[in-house]
């Protein structure tokens, strides 16, 4: 199982690969057959071809994300992060909490993103 340290350092790199424009470092966090709920309630992404294109879609649209705080982790293999979405070309913003589990290799194997119409600011 990963660490907390681990898992922070990944959730960084997610945020640092949206920074640097750099999709293939973001989906390059996630185990083969991860699954991706963007928002929760939304249909799931499977595996790395979908989520490949869910993420260079999302970095190509010149989306940011900014942390609200610190990653947090856990006792076992999960980890969340609270951030802001800011989308230029759209003008607007979204506040979103992520949430994470890891396998044994320190991959991604879900992310489930929690925001909604209330959290959607232009």
């Amino acid at each position: 199982m990963p660490t907390q340290d681990e898992m922070k350092a990944a959730l960084r790199a997610y945020v640092d690969g949206f920074a640097n424009g750099d999709a293939e470092s973001v989906i390059a966090l996630f185990a083969e057959d991860a699954v991706v709920e963007d928002p929760v309630g939304t249909p799931e992404r499977h595996g790395l071809e979908e989520i490949g294109k869910f993420y260079r879609d999302a970095v190509e649209s010149g989306a940011k994300l900014v942390l609200d705080g610190p990653p947090r982790g856990s006792h076992g293999n999960g980890a969340a992060m609270a951030f802001t979405i800011e989308l230029p070309a759209l003008n607007l913003t979204i506040k979103a909490v992520d949430v994470f589990t890891f396998n044994d290799a320190g991959e991604i194997v879900t992310m489930r993103a929690y925001w909604g119409p209330d959290d959607m600011t232009s």
